[in-house]
C-alpha cells in the first residue's frame, strides 16, 4: 500500500470514528431530551390554561373514551365550574396554528386565547401572537367570534387573513365540540 493510499484510509477511518462517536452521543441524549421536551410542553399548556381561564384555580381533563384529552373543565378555588380550557389546531397559511382557548361555563363568553405554536410568515401571519390581535378574544361574546369582514368582532391582520381565519375557525370548532359533549 502506498503512502498516499494509507493516508486516505487513516483519514476515512478517523471520519468514521468521529461519526460513530457523534451518533452514540446523539442516541444517548435523545431519550432524556424528549422526556424534558414533553415536560416543558405540559408546563406550557398548564400556564396557557391559567391565562385563558384566569378565574380558574384547577383544571380537570375530560377524555374521549378514556384515551385522548378533549378539553379541560376549569374550577375556581371553591370547586365551582367556571369554564373550559382547550387546545385546538387549524391549518394556517404556512402550516398548523396551535392555540389554547377558554370559554365560560355558560358557553357565552370567550375568556381568552393564546397561540401555542405556528409556522406563519414573520411580520404577517406571525402577528397572531401579538397582544393587539390576541386581546380581541378576551371577554368576547361567542356570537361575535367571526372576523369583522364576516359580521363578527375580530379585526383580521392586514395581509394575513388566512392566519386570522385559522384562529377563529380553531376556536369555533373546539367550542362547538365542547358544547356538543357537555350538553
Amino acid at each position: 500500500m502506498t503512502e498516499s493510499k494509507r493516508d486516505v484510509v487513516i483519514i476515512i477511518g478517523k471520519l468514521v470514528l468521529v461519526c460513530l462517536v457523534a451518533s452514540l452521543m446523539l442516541g444517548l441524549t435523545y431519550v432524556p431530551t424528549q422526556e424534558q421536551l414533553e415536560i416543558n410542553k405540559i408546563e406550557a399548556q398548564e400556564e396557557a390554561m391559567k391565562e385563558v381561564v384566569p378565574s380558574a384555580s384547577s383544571f380537570e381533563p375530560v377524555y374521549n373514551n378514556g384515551e385522548q384529552i378533549l378539553y379541560y373543565k376549569a374550577f375556581d378555588s371553591s370547586g365551582n365550574l367556571v369554564g373550559y380550557a382547550f387546545f385546538s389546531e387549524e391549518n394556517g397559511y404556512n402550516g398548523p396554528v396551535e392555540l389554547a382557548g377558554g370559554i365560560d361555563s355558560s358557553f357565552n363568553t370567550i375568556t381568552g386565547m393564546d397561540v401555542m405554536g405556528h409556522s406563519e410568515t414573520p411580520g404577517l401571519g406571525a402577528k397572531i401572537t401579538e397582544d393587539k390581535f390576541k386581546n380581541q378574544f378576551s371577554n368576547l361574546a361567542v356570537d361575535n367570534l367571526q372576523l369583522s369582514q364576516d359580521g363578527g368582532s375580530i379585526d383580521a391582520i392586514t395581509g394575513a387573513t388566512t392566519s386570522s381565519h385559522a384562529v377563529v375557525d380553531a376556536l369555533n370548532s373546539k367550542i362547538d365540540e365542547i358544547k356538543e359533549h357537555e350538553t
